[in-house]
């Protein structure tokens, strides 16, 4: 990353679109304006203006707004420019900025990344936001925008001045404890309260599979053995065609998501191999896949012909939902051993079906009501280590000076959960994953 270099890059949609807007950031982002408009507006302020190149040839009318620092999302100076969203306009601006010296086009997630440089948002925040970009859902959109906000800055942030104080009271403990100045009464209390953290941070390990459902989704996987009805039962439940439907046995051999909306909580079905013993070498390996995704899930339908049944036992430990399918040829009454009795074909049981799973999510989700949780896998690691040096820090049987190191990388722990502590690898691969533009 050149950061000294003034960046640009389209920042809505991709044309053609009714209005574009370009972003630029940089030392330069002012000279930009004035080189293409004749003059810098007042800040803040949008004025309607003439796009012209160097030569002086008109490209667009459009808006332009000036950003000045440190009061805007990078915190460098930024302009924006909203024209109109042909490719023509957009390409004639966006070579026009090229040609200036300094300028260039932004990298993936740099404006955001210079963001978090300028110290505008901490890397929850920053992580937030990417989950803003890319929520498809209302409690999705929830989730993020509260995580966004402020509440899990502020949670780290308060569990890493609590381990600053503590090492300091124990580490003047070390160096002054001939002096009389440090009470031994202080000690107590700073051992309490580190226990009392450790205890919250597993509450917020705990907590983390609620917060990766919220953002990732309730993960549904469907079992059964080959011509079950389960690619009849995705198609149904997608309402359009994503699996291959044949009497044929072993035709689905991959997995095949559906995304479903189920009160604002983002569902993903999944349609599995048909299990069955001496299957061919492709159709094995997606009968693997298939028990690997289902030993991952959060809830497995297990279908079961009612006319031909094969029994099928899921993984251990997954919350299982035993179905029969195909019941609109059944000809024996076989519910006793099923939840469900459900007709792809006719409709009946569906309702019932995907209410069941609608329980079933808003249940995991366990009425969230706002509260910060690790919504990262990186956020839930380095968490966890910092609960264990807690752990051995508590440890009465350490030499003291052990204890306050202990104390040290737990906090260094929390403070590269904000960004306080900076990894390079880790930086860029979370900056990585935002659009252009962004």
């Amino acid at each position: 990353m050149r950061q000294s270099d003034t960046i640009f890059a389209l920042s809505s949609g991709a044309p053609p679109s009714g209005v574009a807007i370009i972003r630029v950031s940089g030392a330069r982002a002012k000279d930009a304006v004035r080189q293409l408009c004749g003059a810098v507006p007042e800040d803040r302020k949008i004025e309607l203006v003439n796009l012209r190149d160097n030569a002086g040839e008109l490209l667009d009318r459009g808006l332009a707004v000036v950003f000045s620092a440190p009061r805007s999302f990078t915190g460098e100076d930024c302009t924006e420019f909203h024209i109109h969203g042909g490719r023509a306009s957009v390409g004639a601006v966006i070579d026009a900025l090229g040609h200036f010296d300094g300028f260039r086009q932004a990298d993936a997630g740099e404006f955001t990344r210079r963001a978090f440089v300028n110290g505008k948002m901490d890397l929850t925040g920053v992580e937030a936001l990417g989950d803003l970009i890319s929520a498809e859902t209302a409690m999705q959109r929830r989730f993020a925008l509260a995580n966004a906000d402020g509440s899990a800055k502020a949670l780290y942030y308060g569990w890493r001045q609590r381990l600053l104080h503590a090492r300091a009271m124990i580490e003047a403990e070390l160096d002054f404890s001939d002096e009389g100045d440090v009470p031994g009464s202080m000690a107590d209390e700073v051992w309490r309260d580190v226990a009392a953290l450790a205890a919250e941070m597993g509450a917020k390990v705990a907590g983390a599979r609620k917060a990766e459902i919220l953002r990732d989704g309730f993960r549904v996987v469907i079992l059964g053995a080959p011509n079950a009805g389960k690619s009849s039962l995705i198609n149904k439940l997608a309402d359009r065609d994503v699996a291959i439907v044949s009497d044929e046995a072993g035709t689905t051999r991959d997995l095949v998501e559906v995304v479903l909306d189920l009160d604002g909580v983002r569902v993903v079905i999944t349609d599995t191999a048909g299990l069955r013993d001496e299957p061919g070498t492709i159709e094995a390996l997606g009968i693997a896949r298939a028990l690997e995704r289902a030993a991952d899930s959060d809830l497995v339908l297990v279908l079961e012909d009612l006319s031909e049944p094969v029994s099928i036992d899921a993984p251990p430990e997954c919350e299982v939902l035993r179905i029969g399918s195909k019941f609109d040829i059944c000809v024996a009454e076989r519910g006793v051993e099923y939840d469900l009795l459900i007709s792809a074909k006719t409709g009946v049981g569906l309702d019932e079906l995907i209410e069941r799973i609608r329980s079933a999510a808003l249940e995991r989700v366990g009425g969230w009501s706002g509260d910060a949780l690790p919504f990262r896998l990186r956020q839930v690691e380095l968490i966890r280590d910092a609960r264990e040096h807690l752990c051995s820090a508590l440890s009465e049987e350490r030499e003291l000076e052990l204890r306050a190191e202990a104390l040290r990388l737990a906090g260094d722990a929390i403070g590269s959960i904000v960004g306080e502590i900076r990894t390079e690898d880790v930086l860029g691969r979370i900056f990585s994953q935002f659009c252009i533009g962004k």
